[in-house]
């Protein structure tokens, strides 16, 4: 027999299983129908609508309907508390910091943590206040002396001030970049083209970081601004060969003048120590000559007091001294005769000569004798007899 058919028994009979277990004995999962019918009794319970249901009364169905209405209820108030609690609840890093307003109004400005606000009452603006953040401008710039230039360069900044970032200007980054451009086309029109290209770079990034800031500062952007560089400037594409040919003259302008000014400084020197070794040479001649002129002059004072006291001493020595200055200065020997009357002899010394050509002292005519082996002359001079004055006479 069938185990559904009519009389078989078929409560007791399952022709997977065999016996179908009783409730009180069932030990599988328990029925999806009868758990959801189970919840929705609790929070009929809950919410009011906790009365069972009875067959056969209209009045019991209506209000069991009713209650299940409540229960989907609070379900969508239990979910939209939930979405609001997580979405109210915020995690603020070490790096960020948050502004709080409540109704459209500065509340409070939050620190690293947890932290809850109220929406829609509360709105919140979380941003990062340590992370420095760079922002580049290029543009044509008119220098100094009237010369389009290209000056890139790059700015970096960090926020210091949170509530005024978020409250005070609407876009505070585009106002950074609007006062960026104008601190630049500021500090470029006051700087000549040479020192935009070249070692004038420097100074006009502090010039633009310092105008940049006061910018910022009077706007209360709550925007600090930590380093300006500036880059390599050039100029236009449309010019450049020209722009090239201009530098290539001015180089060679400046080695030129290099190169004069070396020779200069060569030159010049070396004239001015040459003039200086004529004066410092002028200088000795004049000390000595005016030295030797007081001496002679001295020595003649002294000569003449000499005279006035031994006239014939002094007039033989002033011979004497003289003829040996005259022949100390010649290169002849004057060789006279014996007593015998021989006659005077010329005597060259040729060896002599030649040794005072080398630097050697020149043979004197005081005193210079020769003998000869086969006559055994003798031979002497003697200096001429001074000229005898009237005095001695």
């Amino acid at each position: 027999m069938a185990w559904n058919e009519p009389g078989g028994n078929s409560n007791n009979q399952d022709p997977w299983g065999g016996k179908r277990p009783k409730n009180g004995d069932r030990k599988g999962p328990p029925d999806l129908d009868e758990a959801f019918r189970k919840l929705q009794e609790s929070l009929n319970g809950l919410f009011g609508g906790g009365k069972k249901r009875t067959g056969g009364s209209g009045g019991d169905s209506g209000s069991g309907g009713k209650g299940a209405g409540f229960g989907l209820l609070g379900i969508g108030l239990v979910a939209l508390a939930a979405v609001w609690l997580y979405s109210a609840v915020y995690v603020v890093d070490e790096q960020e910091q948050a502004v709080v307003l409540r109704l459209g109004k500065y509340y409070d400005t939050v620190g690293p943590g947890l932290n809850i606000y109220f929406p829609p009452f509360d709105k919140k603006y979380m941003e990062n206040v340590t992370r420095e953040r760079a922002y580049t401008k290029q543009g044509q710039m008119l220098t100094e002396d009237e010369n389009i230039v290209e000056v890139p360069l790059t700015v970096q900044y960090k926020i210091s001030n949170l509530r005024d970032f978020v409250l005070n200007v609407d876009q505070p980054e585009v106002s950074l970049q609007q006062a960026t451009d104008s601190a630049l086309r500021h500090v470029v029109g006051s700087t000549s083209m040479d020192q935009v290209l070249t070692e004038g770079r420097e100074q006009m990034a502090i010039e633009i970081k310092e105008r940049l800031q006061r910018f910022l500062d009077t706007y209360k952007t709550g925007i600090t601004v930590t380093q300006v560089n500036v880059q390599n400037a050039a100029a236009p594409r449309e010019v450049q060969e020209a722009f090239d040919d201009v530098i290539r003259a001015r180089e060679d302008e400046q080695r030129a003048r290099n190169q004069a000014e070396s020779y200069a400084n060569g030159v010049v020197p070396e004239a001015r120590g040459q003039a200086q070794r004529i004066i410092e040479d002028a200088n000795g001649y004049r000390d000595e000559v005016v030295s030797r002129a007081k001496g002679e002059a001295d020595r003649f004072t002294k000569l003449v007091s000499e005279y006035r006291k031994a006239p014939e001493v002094t007039r033989d020595r002033l011979y004497l001294d003289t003829m040996q200055e005259v022949f100390s200065n010649t290169s002849k020997v004057l060789v006279t005769g014996n007593k015998n009357g021989q006659s005077n002899l010329l005597y060259l010394p040729l060896d002599k000569m030649i040794e005072g050509r080398n630097g050697s002292t020149p043979a004197t005519g005081s005193a210079a004798a020769a003998s000869t082996s086969d006559s055994g002359s003798h031979t002497s001079t003697d200096l001429p007899t001074p000229p005898r004055t009237r005095e001695s006479r």
